[in-house]
């Protein structure tokens, strides 16, 4: 059996990628063993034989399974085994999905999975390229129909040196986090995180990675050819062409006037009345009123299609009236919500597109912990993202975020990322909330204009302002339009959606998804210096809302202090058993936290607990030196002298000639203990004594 094990390399700028097949998941349509390092993902690929009634859409599913063994950890938590997916298996899942959608026939409604397990993670080489490459080459090497391949790279700039799939350790000194798939021909997704890199910089990048990308397609046709299946047969969605012709008849003319209509619920009225006579008039004599039902709707879409479509790229006009590089009108509000009770909130309200953002501010205490494959343990800043129903028009069930949700909030927090204070500088952990209460589309690129509000209306001290905006793109042949800050119904019905997000100095976050084959370098080029233009000129509309941010922080957040000691006295600080900070805590109400190498992170409500908190901390901690000046606390008398305790857990002896000028017959005639006295440093000897001259 294993002699039908086939193993295959490729090269790609000094590392090795290693395809395996024939070993593992058999029985799968196709499923191969993806290797760089010693990261190893095994992704499989199946599809049902019968297509699903109904659908008029690609029923793909993905899949990525993290497995704790694979970093040789035991789950955290009661139930120690995995549970539902972490936010990086999600967003990884996503990764696949978006590059592998346009890549199956038109009309395919199969039921088709790929899952990605990985089984073993290296802490070097990251498995997310991995598992998309593999997702690829199990599909080609399939019978499930795939027109494919398409690959991926990741792409690190260091130094302005690009690095194809970087290390962890080169990312992380990367001022870009770039990944690319594509076809042979074109460019298919993108999703980056980059510390204001320019435009020009990002389309080297983007052609640094093409070439590597039609290695790694070539790579997969060699081994398609040598272990492929046949693809099966299969029955596409089509229009007959006697149905697409009546409703044509029936709706052509409707459909071309309701689509003139500007704005959003007129329209989406007019189209679903349109869609009601058109069923109704076409059904009376329908004898399989289902599969008529079916067919009708799909051409309805198309007709609608081209409508837009021609509208848009023959008389430059959009659903909503404007030109292809115009803006919806803005408004930026900082400050929504009072900040007596609110750490800090933004309003971003682009046409029918309405984003707000809210801000907490908490202990550095409150970081989340990540249970997961990779070396971070946790994240000081998060951003969520929420989008209710009703901000379509719509009644629908409120459960926790979905796929999407998860992805926007993610996409929202690496544009954010770069311009943030280190924890050096704002020692908080960071919550921004975004919730969507009108979507007439791009709610991601709205979720960070309201968070960047809501950041300096807050008063976190971030580097630059930073604003999204939403590319679209109609494409026919020849004509082309790039359309600038797009709406819902120009995401579904056109070709691109291409998100950047950045300050007036660079690009801070890239996502983009093809419906089409993918789209060329020139046309990339023009995206981004549109995107540059509308970017821009909503960063204008924010900054003359609030230009940078608020001086003070609300009163209602929490006061962080930060102590630097030496990591050895960390023991004072703490105590036996946790005494000494618990009643540090308790005497102040302040939260502390003990970082390993000697940072020590104060937090109260209250500023005066918080100081407080400090001057302890610092006395505990503190060197006594010769000469120096205290008010101590006599702790006990002796015939001799006083002991007196000049700071925490400090003791030194003022000798009985050293307690007056005078003569002293008795000691308790001039201090008893309990009494405050300041004292002078005498000396202090090498068994670290240390001698004491009261100051009168």
């Amino acid at each position: 059996m294993l002699n039908n094990v086939k193993t295959f390399e490729k090269e790609i700028q000094g590392k090795k990628i290693i395809i395996e097949s024939g070993k593992l998941a058999k029985q799968a349509d196709g499923a191969v063993t993806v290797r760089l390092g010693d990261t190893i993902v095994l992704v499989t690929a199946v599809a049902a034989k019968e297509r699903r009634q109904g659908a008029d859409f690609l029923p793909l599913t993905v899949d990525v399974e993290e497995r704790m063994y694979a970093a040789a950890k035991i789950p955290g938590g009661f139930i120690k085994r995995e549970g539902r997916p972490s936010e990086k298996s999600v967003l990884t899942a996503r990764l696949i999905d978006r590059p592998l959608r346009p890549s199956f026939p038109k009309g395919y409604t199969y039921d088709t999975q790929v899952v990605a397990t990985i089984l073993t993670v290296d802490q070097v080489h990251p498995f997310d390229i991995l598992a998309l490459n593999g997702a690829s080459a199990a599909l080609t090497i399939s019978d499930i129909p795939f027109n494919g391949p398409v690959a991926a790279v990741r792409i690190a700039q260091v130094n302005d040196e690009f690095i194809i799939n970087p290390t962890l350790v080169e990312l992380d000194e990367s001022s870009m986090d770039l990944v690319i798939a594509g076809n042979k021909d074109a460019v298919l997704m993108m999703e980056a995180s980059m510390t204001e890199v320019s435009e020009e910089d990002a389309l080297k990048a983007v052609e640094i990675a093409r070439k590597a990308i039609s290695e790694l397609v070539d790579f997969q046709l060699e081994i398609a050819k040598e272990i492929g299946k046949e693809k099966r047969d299969v029955e596409l969605l089509e229009i007959p062409a006697e149905i697409s012709d009546k409703v044509r008849s029936i709706a052509g003319k409707d459909i071309e006037q309701a689509v003139a209509e500007t704005e959003k619920k007129a329209r989406e009225a007019k189209l679903g009345e349109i869609k009601e006579k058109t069923l109704t008039d076409m059904s009376s004599e329908a004898e399989e009123k289902e599969e008529l039902e079916e067919q009708v709707k799909a051409s309805l879409k198309q007709l609608e299609k081209e409508h837009v479509r021609s509208r848009i790229l023959d008389e430059n006009k959009r659903l909503d009236g404007r030109n292809t590089t115009e803006i919806r009108q803005i408004t930026a509000e900082a400050g929504l919500l009072p900040r007596a009770r609110i750490h800090g909130s933004g309003l971003f309200t682009r046409g029918q597109t309405q984003a707000l953002t809210v801000l907490t501010l908490g202990t550095v205490g409150e970081e989340q912990t990540i249970d997961g494959l990779g070396i971070e343990v946790s994240k000081r800043y998060m951003h969520h993202y929420n989008f209710p129903p009703f901000s379509v028009g719509e009644a629908g069930f409120m459960r926790g975020p979905n796929r999407r949700s998860i992805g926007h909030g993610s996409l929202a927090e690496k544009a954010l990322m770069p311009v943030l204070p280190s924890e050096e500088e704002f020692p908080y952990t960071v919550r921004l909330v975004s919730d969507i209460l009108e979507s007439n589309g791009s709610t991601s690129m709205a979720s960070v204009c309201g968070s960047t509000l809501a950041l300096m209306d807050a008063g976190v001290p971030i580097k630059k302002p930073v604003s999204g905006i939403a590319m679209g793109l109609i494409k026919e042949g020849d004509k082309v339009a790039i359309l600038s800050d797009i709406l819902g119904a120009e995401d579904a019905l056109g070709d691109m959606d291409f998100k950047v997000a950045g300050t007036k100095d660079g690009i801070t976050a890239i996502q983009m998804d093809m419906k089409i084959g993918g789209i060329d370098n020139q046309i990339l080029k023009q995206a981004l210096e549109q995107a540059l233009a509308g970017r821009l000129h909503i960063l204008g509309i924010m900054t003359a809302e609030i230009a940078e941010p608020r001086k003070e922080l609300s009163e209602f957040a929490p006061r962080v202090i930060t102590v630097k000691i030496d990591p050895d006295k960390i023991g004072a600080v703490i105590g036996p058993g946790g005494k000494v900070i618990k009643g540090i805590t308790e005497a102040t109400g302040a939260t502390i936290d003990i970082e390993q190498d000697g940072t020590i992170f104060v937090s109260s409500k209250d500023a005066a607990g918080a100081q407080e908190a400090k001057e302890t901390i610092e006395n505990l901690t503190k060197e006594v030196k010769k000469g120096e000046e205290y008010e101590g606390t006599v702790v006990k008398t002796m015939n001799f002298g006083a002991f007196v305790e000049i700071l925490p857990g400090k003791e030194g002896l003022v000798h009985v000639s050293k307690l007056s000028d005078e003569y002293v017959k008795d000691v308790e005639e001039i201090v008893k203990a309990g009494d405050k006295i300041k004292v002078q440093v005498l000396d202090i000897d090498r068994q670290g004594k240390i001698s004491l001259k009261r100051i009168e």
